[in-house]
């Protein structure tokens, strides 16, 4: 759930040497060794979401390109001329705020995301919710969790948790940052370039279009320095292998027709977005070989009354953290209905704020760490957080990206 509106801080393009010497077998070690404390309680056969289908049309955000080549809206840069207009500062005309999918234009700005424009990233808007506000009765809402205080994930963090990392992009209400987690890619195994995270992270929903100026970067401030001091940090441990632009995003229907990023609704169990990306200095290499690890993502898990344990990753940077370091929280999870006929949602008790939005949730599955949600809103109070369970609407989305770049 992203926080308060933050100025995000910017992902460092793919570096060289720093970034290759950053992506050793190790960061896949830890990886791979934090899936032994998420277990699931049984092993049990996928289902699909609870009750019925919500909102009809939730295909990919990112579909609806017309057929002869891509669109792209007037306000976005369509020439050379266009381009420098927008390197410049045209990108701030939030008057043009382009909402369609086929609209959505990110060119990579280089050095935009500089290491101190990262520091004074603050968190995404707040998506808060009370726990009146869920469903009773006949819906599927489990008792409020307790809180669990969240803990701080080992340094340097492309050894413990390499896939997670945060997202920063700008806003009409100026930076922000949010949290996400590299997932692999079938249609390009070892090599994927997707990004998973939130869909108020990138798209506003109902009310609003496309953020701008959006990058991802991996293993984020790797030491864990305080934000105080990231702004003087060498380049190499503020963004150990570089910012990577998205070149195209995939939300919900569902979130683009009801979300909101005022507060959490309907629209929260459809709050998932995929992002493809590429590095901002250019290079060869796979998001996922760079940085060498990437998660699994499991669509159509057991709800979360069939599950022992989830664990939640992010960047909180709304007090009382300051977006500096990569957090995470351990819980047996509940059940969190927003509104009858909609999926219920994964609820865990996590005392972290906004800026965690997008962050992925984890379970133990054959071995390896899979995530099976991402954090979408929390409790006012930040007690809880709750995030979409994965099912059809979901994994349509994640199609969606893969196929479009399956020949590249």
């Amino acid at each position: 759930m992203p926080s308060t509106p933050a100025t995000p801080s910017a992902p460092s393009a793919p570096s060289g040497p720093a970034g290759r010497a950053r992506r050793p077998r190790r960061g896949r070690v830890g990886f791979a060794a934090a899936a032994a404390a998420v277990l699931l309680a049984a092993t049990v056969t996928a289902c699909g979401p609870d009750g019925n289908s919500a909102t009809p049309g939730g295909g990919s955000g990112s579909e609806g390109q017309k057929a002869g080549g891509p669109h792209l809206p007037g306000d976005a840069p369509t020439s050379i001329d266009d381009l420098k207009k927008w390197k410049d500062g045209g990108w701030k005309d939030w008057d043009k705020w382009a909402r369609e999918a086929r609209d959505f234009a990110n060119p990579i700005i280089k050095d935009h995301w500089k290491a101190d424009r990262m520091a004074q990233a603050q968190a995404a808007p707040d998506v808060g919710v009370q726990a009146g506000a869920a469903v009773g009765g006949s819906g599927a809402t489990d008792p409020e969790p307790r809180p669990v205080t969240a803990q701080e994930v080992g340094r340097p963090y492309h050894r413990n948790m390499a896939p997670v990392g945060k997202i920063f992009f700008d806003s009409p209400k100026g930076p922000m940052v949010c949290s996400g987690t590299i997932v692999e890619d079938p249609a390009h195994p070892g090599r994927s370039n997707l990004v998973w995270t939130a869909g108020h992270c990138v798209h506003s929903g109902r009310q609003g279009g496309w953020m701008r100026n959006i990058v991802f970067v991996p293993s984020y401030n790797d030491t864990g320095v305080p934000m105080s001091q990231v702004g003087t940090t060498p380049t190499q441990e503020v963004t150990p292998y570089g910012r990577f632009w998205a070149d195209w995003i995939s939300t919900s229907g569902e979130w683009l027709d009801m979300g909101s990023t005022e507060s959490g609704n309907a629209g929260s169990a459809y709050d998932f977005a995929v992002l493809h990306v590429r590095p901002e200095n250019g290079g060869g290499k796979s998001l996922q070989e760079t940085v060498g690890a990437a998660a699994q993502v499991w669509f159509n898990a057991p709800h979360a009354d069939r599950i022992s344990s989830i664990k939640a990753f992010g960047y909180p940077a709304a007090p009382p953290y300051d977006g500096a370091r990569m957090m995470s929280c351990y819980d047996r999870p509940g059940r969190l209905t927003m509104q009858q006929g909609t999926p219920a949602m994964d609820r865990i008790g996590c005392t972290m704020t906004g800026g965690t939005s997008g962050g992925g949730w984890f379970v133990g599955r054959n071995g390896k760490l899979t995530l099976i949600s991402n954090t979408s809103i929390s409790s006012n109070a930040h007690t809880w957080l709750a995030g979409p369970y994965l099912g059809p609407e979901a994994q349509r989305v994640f199609d969606s990206v893969s196929r479009k770049f399956a020949g590249q």
